[in-house]
């Protein structure tokens, strides 16, 4: 093992050391996403950043650099989540040789954090969603994620939570005072090309655009029958992939008119851009969670949103979203937005208004860095970090 991994000295730079995620870099969501960017950040600022990443080409413990990123990447035998329970076991391990302080991101395997912390290691956890009340998953999984959520809790020296609601969802069981709020952050899409629509018969403006994972807690189906309720001279864009041999995917592509198009999954960033600059709206059906990555993307290409009414959407969205519980509410909601421009724009205003003030990457980013420097080992104040709140 490199010696800058097992020494700490007075004065050296703080160290972090990022767990939980697939590695970077980011290739899989949105906790990859925001390990590349707060690791990069970190580096450029002057810390030690240390990301353990899932899987190893040789099949052994391999140490490498990445853009002044050191990645400790973990070889596993298992695929889906057992390959993820191994790879956090596998890497927790690991981790107890190399000091620093650990920010891990999700509690999914939170009875790893019960050894950390018999071990004074301090250790800051991103707490994620309330993934136990989820409803693709079974009541074992349930129960598995209810108890990892609660060991993962009581053991982390620090949690974080990405929104006010997973702070107070938390606070029923914990301290207060040992809770962070800090949200997600997103990037605006830089220099959208309308271009790149025509490979998809559709034109800036003329559309709006769902992206979510094709599951009944993102109210897909609500979203398209309420569209399809009347006839439009728009069309709604639902990206994913649906299958005719899943019953619930088959519904919503039974439900389908001709004015929606389903393109399947699209992963490239430059049409993402481009669908999200140029959609009127994005639609976001999601029941449960915090502040979730696509809608934060969404407000930062100036979206405006319909979004599922819960305490998570309205805080993100703001003023940027009109909201829906049914397919009925859906279809009035898609509606008043295209039969009333002034509206739309204001609303298209106030996403951009609240993406600048609260969940740019350099806000949440900064945040954290604040945050890190308060639980360093090497006890840098926190009066030392740059102004960034």
């Amino acid at each position: 093992m490199p010696e800058n991994l097992t020494t700490s000295q007075p004065g050296a730079r703080p160290h972090v050391i990022i767990m939980g995620t697939r590695g970077v870099p980011a290739a899989h969501g949105g906790f990859e996403t925001f390990a590349e960017r707060l690791a990069l950040y970190l580096v450029e600022a002057g810390w030690r950043v240390t990301v353990y990443c899932q899987g190893s080409s040789s099949h052994r413990r391999e140490v490498d650099d990445w853009r002044g990123v050191t990645r400790i990447h973990i070889p596993v035998k298992r695929s889906s989540a057992a390959g993820t329970i191994e790879f956090d076991i596998k890497a927790t391990l690991d981790v107890l040789s190399v000091p620093g302080t650990i920010l891990t991101l999700g509690y999914n395997t939170g009875f790893l954090c019960i050894l950390l912390a018999a071990r004074g290691r301090t250790n800051l956890i991103n707490m994620d969603g309330i993934e136990w009340k989820r409803n693709k998953y079974g009541r074992g999984a349930k129960a598995y994620l209810w108890l990892n959520e609660r060991l993962a809790a009581m053991a982390g020296t620090h949690l974080i939570a990405d929104h006010p609601e997973i702070a107070g969802h938390h606070c029923r069981y914990v301290s207060a005072a040992k809770i962070s709020t800090i949200a997600y952050g997103g990037d605006s899409p830089a220099d959208p090309d309308a271009a790149l629509l025509a490979d998809y018969a559709l034109q800036p403006w003329r559309f709006m655009t769902v992206i979510a994972r094709p599951e009944p807690e993102n109210s897909i189906l609500e979203i398209v029958q309420g569209f399809c309720s009347r006839s439009r001279d728009i069309k709604l864009v639902v990206l994913g992939n649906y299958q005719r041999d899943h019953d619930y995917q088959a519904r919503v592509l039974d439900a389908a008119g001709p004015g929606v198009i389903f393109p399947g999954a699209i992963y490239d960033k430059a049409v993402l851009g481009a669908l999200r600059a140029y959609s009127i709206a994005y639609v976001h059906g999601h029941q449960v969670g915090g502040t979730n990555p696509s809608l934060v993307e969404a407000l930062a290409a100036g979206n405006a949103v319909i979004a599922h009414d819960n305490p998570f959407n309205r805080w993100v969205a703001g003023e940027a979203g009109i909201f829906f519980r049914d397919r009925r509410s859906v279809d009035e909601a898609i509606t008043t937005l295209t039969s009333n421009a002034q509206r739309a724009e204001a609303m298209r205003a106030a996403a951009q208004k609240r993406f600048v003030e609260a969940f740019t990457w350099e806000s949440i980013n900064g945040q954290y860095e604040v945050l890190l420097r308060r639980f360093t080992s090497d006890g840098t104040a926190l009066d030392e970090c740059r102004d960034v709140l």
